[in-house]
């Protein structure tokens, strides 16, 4: 793993996807051809990239974000979002035609189903990726990204992290297969019981199948996998065994981005330099306060709050 963040470069950086996110809130999801009545509807930002820089700037580390927008009506939906959490948009760029759009439908039990469509999206090049993190290499120490970017950008986006002494995460949500060699240039990997299981074909339910998992990644060169478990918190498999820490039970209303919020909330804490065990439970918190509150954006919480949750937390243990 690479070393831990200086006092310099407390930065982190996130590669990755942004969406204008069309959402419908109903009693339950429609069958196939069938059409229901829903209770709500909203459009804010998303995209798991904006998402994860919201839920780093909101924690109030020092955040970029590298991506692309389009020039359509929702540009400055995008740019005043990330503005407003204080994400450092130098490398957003602006292309012709539409943004990304998330099509996401939530039923009253908080479930949820998404269509992503990339959109501006395709547009990230390696020329991008490249001047960008050169730029931010002299602050920067963690880069966080995910796989709503077009796959054959993924090598390259972990190698040049690595190349810049970046601590690389990876959330390889929606799980998809990737080459090995793209597996040893990722510090971290954080995928949800569902994605480890795509992807590692273990079968995860529980924290013993999650090191099982944990174990398939660091086999591939991964230094370490921290698996969610939603009610049963975060499985930490490093080298040196596995940790599991305990969830936060709160009551769900809209569970969309809590893992944008978990995994903006580890990459900063990294960057700060938190141990992994300290940034997990930083990150769970802010995980369990966004399924609290409708919508993706809207949802991810300021670190006040989170701090504040932990010590209420902490008071009635």
């Amino acid at each position: 793993m690479t070393p831990a963040a200086s006092a310099d470069r407390t930065g982190v950086v996130i590669v990755g996807s942004v969406t204008a996110d069309v959402t419908t809130f109903s009693t339950r999801l429609p069958a196939r051809g069938e059409t229901i009545l829903g209770d709500e509807f909203t459009l804010m930002l998303g995209g798991k990239g904006a998402n994860q820089a919201v839920a780093a700037g909101r924690s109030g580390a020092l955040t970029s974000f590298v991506g692309c927008v389009g020039d359509d009506l929702f540009h400055d939906l995008v740019v005043t979002g990330l503005s407003d959490a204080g994400v450092d948009l130098a490398h957003l760029r602006t292309v012709p035609g539409p943004t990304g759009i998330a099509h996401i439908r939530v039923d009253a039990s908080a479930q949820n189903d998404i269509v992503m469509v990339p959109l501006a999206n395709a547009a990230l090049s390696p020329e991008q990726i490249d001047d960008a993190l050169a730029a931010l290499a002299p602050t920067t120490s963690v880069l966080l990204t995910q796989l709503e970017t077009p796959s054959a950008l993924t090598a390259h986006i972990t190698a040049r992290g690595r190349e810049h002494g970046m601590t690389v995460i990876l959330d390889p949500a929606p799980a998809a297969s990737l080459p090995d060699e793209v597996w040893s240039s990722i510090d971290i990997v954080t995928p949800n019981e569902t994605e480890a299981t795509l992807i590692s074909g273990v079968e995860v339910t529980d924290a013993d199948s999650a090191e099982r998992a944990g174990r398939w990644f660091l086999d591939r060169g991964v230094g370490a996998a921290v698996i969610t478990l939603a009610g049963q918190g975060s499985c930490v498999v490093t080298a040196e065994g596995a940790t599991v820490i305990p969830p936060f039970p709160v009551e769900a209303v809209d569970t969309t981005a809590a893992g944008d919020a978990y995994a903006g909330y580890l990459g900063a804490a990294l960057a700060n330099g938190s141990t992994l065990d300290e940034a997990v439970r930083l990150a769970t918190a802010a995980g369990a306060l966004a399924v609290t509150k409708q919508g993706a954006s809207p949802s991810l919480p300021l670190r006040a709050e989170v701090d504040a949750f932990l010590s209420a937390r902490e008071a009635a243990a």
